[in-house]
């Protein structure tokens, strides 16, 4: 764990900028939230937001700290592989698009992407994809809070629990004040700063060091970062793009979007997004290959993107890099929160246990769930018992397996019912059992091939017709 001495930053800056940041996200979060009165307005902001926006939410929710640190953590690791496989997450949010306009079109009174699934495969398949929904939402909830500490720790020195529990506590306040709407304005703003800072770190670490010495420094002490054959990167980069694709593809953060935004967006704010992601984590990952020209000790791999910068740029460099990785961890914390919470209240809450709940106390269930997922993601981060990257990659296979399933879902109406439940079981199981026989890089390739050839098999053997009218039977609370 770094020591306050060890630190780049004075901690009294860091609490500084993490007072500010908290006023100026609390204030917006209540501005925004004014209008939330209505179920409608608190989940999914009236299911009218514009292009722009649209754009803003799904960029800045995709540059999670998972980007702006775990890329750099997986250069130092795998390469020039590590940074480029990461870059095809855009893949997912790019083929998310025609998904989007679809699901908008199918659905337009849903609220979550449990309803599709109970309303497409009945409530055995519905209960799976919830349980590894929920499990892939609190990963991915711990990873962030995790990545809260780490970095406010490794530039300022001030403790992993206190940076950790102050992120925490920002964005459950702002987002229990406002819903999807105040994440949505949020997100606008993080979307710019991080790309300011993003753009700046580039071109100030390249002049600074030169890619002749970066070059030079890896090849010296690890040239096996410069292997495009390394076999392990190679499988990363694939197993990365199907993580990637089942993510976004499972996950309620991208299906409450599609059912917010206004008819006809989904798709462009997809695309646009996904393209302006794309070098986000190359140029993150890629001052992790200046550690051997620096000569910088890193403590723990998921340290060096904050490290590197620090080092490079100085007190303004790693004023910068908290900056930007600060505003990525918010924009991608209030949205798993809103969303997570979403499932919670819509499909276990009112479908399992209050049925006849209206939406004023659907509204405040919902807030509810929120405080309670924060607590929870608190109690477990505390003991920070992994790195990000392995944490992230350990629920690959549980994502991953839910991939054929939706496609399928949304597009064959011959699929088997009870085939999409067996392939997210098996390639869940089979995915998990690769990650611990031989590796996190293929734990999401492997649950995905398996959850297809179940998916395929089983709509072979025995077809089953489905309306897509059915769909429609969604109404609102």
């Amino acid at each position: 764990m770094k020591t306050e001495a060890m630190a780049i930053l004075p901690a009294q800056t860091g609490w500084l900028i993490l007072v500010l940041f908290s006023l100026v996200w609390i204030f917006l979060g209540w501005f925004w939230g004014r209008k939330a009165k209505q179920l409608d307005e608190f989940m999914l902001a009236g299911r009218n937001v514009g292009l722009s926006l649209a754009v803003a939410t799904a960029m800045a929710t995709w540059v999670t700290s998972n980007t702006t640190m775990a890329a750099p953590q997986l250069a130092l690791q795998l390469g020039v592989w590590g940074m480029v496989g990461y870059s095809l997450g855009a893949v997912g949010l790019i083929l998310f698009a025609p998904l989007a306009r679809r699901i908008r079109a199918l659905m337009p009174h849903a609220y979550t992407s449990g309803d599709f699934i109970r309303l497409r495969y009945g409530k055995g398949t519905w209960r799976i994809f919830l349980l590894i929904s929920l499990f892939y939402g609190l990963g991915w909830l711990i990873s962030l809070g995790m990545a809260g500490g780490v970095l406010i720790n490794a530039l300022t020195g001030i403790p992993y629990t206190y940076g950790m529990t102050v992120i925490l506590v920002i964005c459950v306040l702002y987002t229990l004040l406002g819903g999807l709407r105040a994440v949505i304005g949020t997100d606008f703003i993080q979307t710019l700063l991080i790309l300011f800072g993003v753009i700046v770190l580039a071109v100030l670490a390249i002049n600074e060091v030169g890619f002749e010495r970066i070059h030079a420094g890896v090849m010296q002490e690890r040239p096996q970062l410069l292997n495009l054959l390394m076999p392990a990167a190679i499988m990363f980069l694939f197993n990365n793009l199907l993580f990637g694709v089942g993510e976004i593809f499972h996950s309620n953060v991208w299906w409450s979007r599609a059912f917010a935004f206004r008819a006809g967006v989904g798709m462009p704010a997809y695309i646009i997004a996904g393209l302006m992601w794309l070098p986000i984590p190359i140029v993150a990952g890629f001052i992790a290959l200046a550690t051997p020209a620096l000569g910088l000790n890193v403590p723990a791999a998921d340290m060096v993107g904050p490290l590197v910068a620090a080092k490079l740029l100085g007190m303004s460099g790693a004023v910068l890099v908290f900056i930007v990785v600060f505003s990525a961890l918010a924009s991608s914390l209030d949205s798993l929160l809103a969303a997570t919470a979403d499932l919670v209240t819509r499909d276990i809450y009112q479908k399992h246990l209050r049925p006849n709940a209206g939406s004023v106390e659907l509204k405040r269930a919902a807030k509810l769930v929120i405080v309670l997922l924060g607590v929870l993601t608190w109690l477990l981060c505390l003991p920070r018992l992994t790195t990000l990257a392995e944490l992230l990659y350990f629920t690959g296979a549980f994502v991953a397996s839910t991939i054929w399933p939706i496609v399928a879902g949304l597009y064959w109406q011959r699929v088997n019912r009870s085939g999409a439940g067996a392939a997210m079981v098996l390639g869940t199981a089979v995915g998990l059992y690769s990650y611990f026989a031989i590796g996190f890089y293929v734990a999401a390739l492997v649950g995905a091939a398996v959850s297809m050839v179940v998916v395929l098999v089983t709509s072979w053997w025995r077809p089953q017709e489905f309306q897509w009218s059915t769909l429609h039977e969604e109404e609102r609370p």
